[in-house]
């Protein structure tokens, strides 16, 4: 039986998976894995006011996933992986508990497709 050892704070945890769920900030949060964005250039490839963008980054930021640095007049995003790294982890928890399902199917398969050596075919 797979335990799990790693236990997250839940609030986080439901922040991040409704930040996630979103399909907006993850198109966002793909655009600052290759560094910071203003928030005019994460509002850019959408249809959307620069305040709708920047409700689309406070919950990133409250999910922990982004943080924001004010330059004068301009807001600077970037990408905090740890938030991310945390939930990576909680699911692969179900990874290793869906792999161990899957390890016992292949052994029933290769069993059920392992001719009897006592012969008993009928």
């Amino acid at each position: 039986m797979v335990e799990l050892h790693f236990t997250p704070d839940s609030a986080r945890l439901d922040a991040v998976f409704h930040a996630l769920g979103d399909p907006t900030r993850r198109n966002m949060l793909r655009d600052l894995a290759s560094g910071q964005r203003t928030v005019g250039e994460l509002a850019a490839p959408f249809d959307m006011s620069l305040a709708a963008a920047s409700k689309h980054i406070r919950s990133l930021e409250k999910a922990g996933l982004v943080r924001r640095t004010i330059r004068g007049r301009t807001h600077v995003c970037r990408l905090e992986p740890r938030a991310l790294a945390d939930a990576h982890q909680w699911i692969s928890f179900y990874e290793r508990f869906w792999n161990s399902r899957f390890d016992v199917l292949e052994d029933l398969l290769r069993r059920a497709d392992t001719p009897d050596p006592q012969g008993d075919e009928q």
